[in-house]
């Protein structure tokens, strides 16, 4: 039974990690080589079980027990020494993947789990750089994680059966509905999604339609919460091309290929909700959806 977890990256992702575990009871070590990114997300952690506290899902007695179970630390090898499952939730690059899951295997127990928050990256080219690649695993967890239900879980090429079942029994712990998936380019999520979001991005590029219209027609023809160019925005332009870019790359196949628009808007820095401009521009404070100047 897996009590003690390490959540490595303090960004979006691995403090709403933190917060799911920590809120179930497990003793978590949140880690990142950034002492102020720690402090940040521990502050929007407390923001978010304040959210949650308004609306009644948790009461002042959890929020507090959910603090207590995370602590902080710079250091990896101190950070995981004690734990049993290791999520890593670092930046999308696969250099910094590899790197980071060489330097968890030689500080993690034996008997550890080392899991991926990866959204594209393959989990056995990840468990390649280990000593134990039967127990790494793919756990891609959806944003916001403490709102999401999803978690998709990966078997890399080597991951044991044992593995999978106690990661799929953890997730529905957490009050996660886990699917299984195995480690090819874009998995499910992101092998469906990008290309829906790059064929939307194609069709504004090629003027069949404006922003609005396009968003509006996917979230009331198609009854999706969010229309796919705000919902590129949200995941952040970067991310998206560099998933394309994996997808492209893994299969060969030019329908993957992203949209030119895509990837100059990459290149000027306008990545969405981060930039504060995709294609939507966003003001801190309020939720009005202004159609960026540049498509209007």
């Amino acid at each position: 039974m897996i009590k003690n977890v390490s959540v490595i990256g303090a960004g979006t992702m691995g403090n709403g990690i933190a917060h799911v575990f920590a809120q179930t009871g497990h003793p978590v070590v949140l880690i990142d080589i950034s002492a102020a990114q720690l402090d940040k997300a521990l502050q929007t952690i407390a923001k978010n079980l304040d959210r949650q506290l308004a609306k009644g899902v948790i009461t002042v007695h959890q929020k507090e027990a959910t603090l207590q179970n995370i602590t902080t630390e710079t250091d990896i090898g101190k950070g995981v020494a004690a734990a049993q499952l290791v999520v890593e939730a670092a930046t999308e690059q696969e250099a910094l993947k590899l790197e980071l899951f060489g330097k968890i295997d030689a500080a993690a127990p034996p008997g550890c789990i080392l899991a991926t928050n990866t959204s594209s990256i393959s989990v056995t080219k990840i468990a390649s750089v280990t000593k134990r690649p039967g127990q790494v695993i793919g756990m891609h967890f959806m944003n916001p994680v403490p709102v999401m239900k999803l978690v998709e879980v990966i078997n890399g090429y080597a991951t044991h059966t044992t593995v999978s079942d106690t990661i799929i029994a953890l997730s529905k712990k957490l009050g996660k509905i886990p699917a299984l998936a195995n480690d090819y380019p874009g998995f499910i999520a992101n092998r469906i999604l990008m290309p829906m979001i790059n064929e939307a991005i194609c069709s504004l590029y090629e003027g069949v339609a404006g922003v609005e219209a396009i968003d509006t027609i996917m979230k009331l023809g198609m009854a999706h919460p969010m229309g796919p160019l705000q919902l590129a925005d949200f995941i952040g332009l970067d991310v998206c091309l560099s998933i394309l870019n994996v997808l492209h790359s893994g299969f060969g196949n030019p329908k993957y290929a992203p949209c030119p628009l895509l990837v100059n808007m990459v290149h000027s820095g306008k990545l969405g909700v981060k930039s504060g401009e995709g294609f939507y521009t966003y003001t801190p404070g309020t939720k009005e959806l202004i159609v960026s100047e540049k498509f209007r």
